[in-house]
């Protein structure tokens, strides 16, 4: 017979607070991937967090209930402060934003179910009819697009400028576009930046636009960046002036080419707004591809250490071979003022670049038809070298004459480098480049 436990005198189960540090020494990044914001007592001593497949939650109370939507709606501040619905928050998405404001630093962080959703819900928290979004170029053709092509049916218009632009020029483009917004009865909603630039790698001074930002317009007009190719190892970009900062999990903080996520993080004051649409819209990460993201995030550091060694390898053999016209690659920066901005705010040079080589489009897919090692896919950051040919594929929608004033070519490769042997890559690129 088995005993009955009565529920008023079982002992309770309480949840540890999360350790940030121990005696007054902080814990880095990569040890509290294994288990920050995550207490095993609460699921029954699982060393890691089950996949909470459940579509809501039960209250336990009908008051507990009222006060959680509350929050959800925005009649108190704060949010919900417990699980609702997983529409708005489950248990692995909450650990997931818990480990990724972590690494940069952020108060708060929101993850989405591909990088374009985040990237989406964020600009239309923000603009309204009349604004202007200022963005650099190039940016990623799909973010470019959903300016041009999506926001523009509402009313909002851009204004962009070159990644390398000085701190002069920048200021000049926040006087362009706050002018253009007062013509057309709004403000300037957002500044946009992707840095280094998809493809090119061409770097953006964070710090020179938060200063033109300041000098120009006002706090209140956030300043977000696309981390994808550094973060979060390589680049914490709001440590140099940024408030947002956004990134598709996909490439490296997935890293195993096999989900689709992204994210954003900054101050609570910046989430709040974009956590309200979300909300509404949906497009929150799914549970499995929340716990897929923690599985990663424990060894993301290790995987971008071994990628960005390798590719320093490779691209030192690329530079030398006769069928190479130059390399995009940050760890070979030739202008002056580009290496100063990699100076201030990185911390390494990555494993995406951009190879060129000698001819056009033909001579470009002959060395991806060649390529056996390296997979010929679009994506980057994955444990697997992947080759693409950008405007042939990626920016493909971007028309000829905005892909030329970019520099995007018909000769250019866009080469990520993965965790394998790199004198293996080095054989596999030397025959491809032999067929050409």
């Amino acid at each position: 017979m088995t005993d009955v436990i009565d529920p008023n005198e079982a002992p309770r189960r309480t949840s540890k607070p999360a350790r940030t540090s121990i005696g007054g020494h902080e814990l880095k990044p990569s040890t509290l991937m294994m288990g920050y914001g995550y207490d095993p007592v609460l699921s029954e001593g699982s060393l890691k967090p089950p996949i909470f497949l459940t579509s809501t939650f039960a209250f336990p109370s009908a008051a507990d209930g009222k006060h959680h939507f509350e929050g959800i709606t925005g009649k108190r501040p704060g949010g919900a402060d417990g699980l609702v619905y997983s529409r708005f928050n489950g248990p692995n998405q909450e650990i997931l934003e818990d480990r990724l404001g972590i690494w940069d630093g952020a108060e708060d962080a929101l993850a989405f179910s591909s990088g374009m959703t985040a990237i989406c819900v964020l600009m239309m928290a923000y603009v309204s009819q009349g604004d202007v979004i200022v963005h650099s170029g190039p940016l990623y053709a799909a973010s470019e697009g959903f300016v041009s092509k999506v926001l523009s049916k509402f009313g909002v218009t851009y204004v962009d400028f070159p990644a390398g632009a000085s701190g002069e020029q920048m200021q000049a483009v926040l006087e362009k576009a706050r002018e253009q917004a007062e013509s057309q009865g709004g403000k300037v909603a957002m500044i946009y930046l992707e840095s280094p630039a998809n493809p090119t790698n061409a770097l953006v001074d964070i710090e020179a636009m938060r200063k033109a930002r300041d000098t120009v317009l006002s706090a209140d007009c956030p300043i977000a960046i696309d981390n994808t190719f550094l973060g979060p190892l390589w680049q914490r970009p709001l440590d140099h002036g940024a408030d947002i900062v956004v990134y598709s999990l996909t490439k490296y903080v997935g890293g195993h080419s096999d989900l689709v996520a992204g994210s954003i993080a900054g101050a609570r004051k910046w989430m709040d707004p974009v956590r309200m649409l979300r909300n509404t819209m949906g497009g929150i990460c799914d549970p499995n591809t929340a716990w897929m993201l923690l599985r990663s995030l424990e060894t993301v550091e290790l995987r971008m250490q071994r990628a960005g060694e390798n590719a320093a390898k490779v691209c030192e053999f690329l530079r030398q071979h006769p069928k190479v016209e130059r390399l995009a690659y940050l760890g070979f920066i030739s202008d002056a003022r580009q290496q100063d901005i990699f100076d201030r705010h990185c911390t390494g040079a990555g494993s995406t670049f951009s190879l060129f080589i000698k001819g056009g489009e033909a001579e470009s897919f002959r060395f991806l038809d060649n390529l056996s090692i390296a997979k010929l896919a679009v994506s980057l950051g994955g444990t697997e070298t992947l080759a693409s040919h950008p405007a042939a594929m990626t920016h493909l929608s971007v028309p000829d004459e905005r892909k030329a004033a970019l520099g995007i070519t018909d000769n250019l490769v866009r080469i990520s480098i993965g965790i394998e042997d790199p004198d293996d890559l080095i054989a596999d690129f030397e025959q491809a480049l032999a067929k050409v």
